[in-house]
């Protein structure tokens, strides 16, 4: 649970710092994950990309055969 500041009581200054700690840790867990997953979509559309490209350059080959 997260309290605001009004609402913490006096003395549970460990109990702020173990929040705020825990907080850090998610926050750079969420951005490591977040990352990880954006490179990986990187590398995927690298790969679709690329055999898009591939398909298009057949597809345009194979127009230009009918054509003749």
């Amino acid at each position: 649970a997260i309290f605001p500041p009004n609402q913490l009581k006096p003395g549970n200054e460990q109990e702020v710092r173990l929040q705020n700690a825990s907080k850090q840790i998610v926050q750079a867990a969420i951005l490591q994950a977040v990352q990880q997953v954006s490179q990986e979509n990187q590398q995927k559309e690298k790969k679709i990309n690329s055999s898009v490209s591939l398909q298009l350059e057949r597809g345009e080959l194979t127009k230009k055969h009918e054509k003749k």
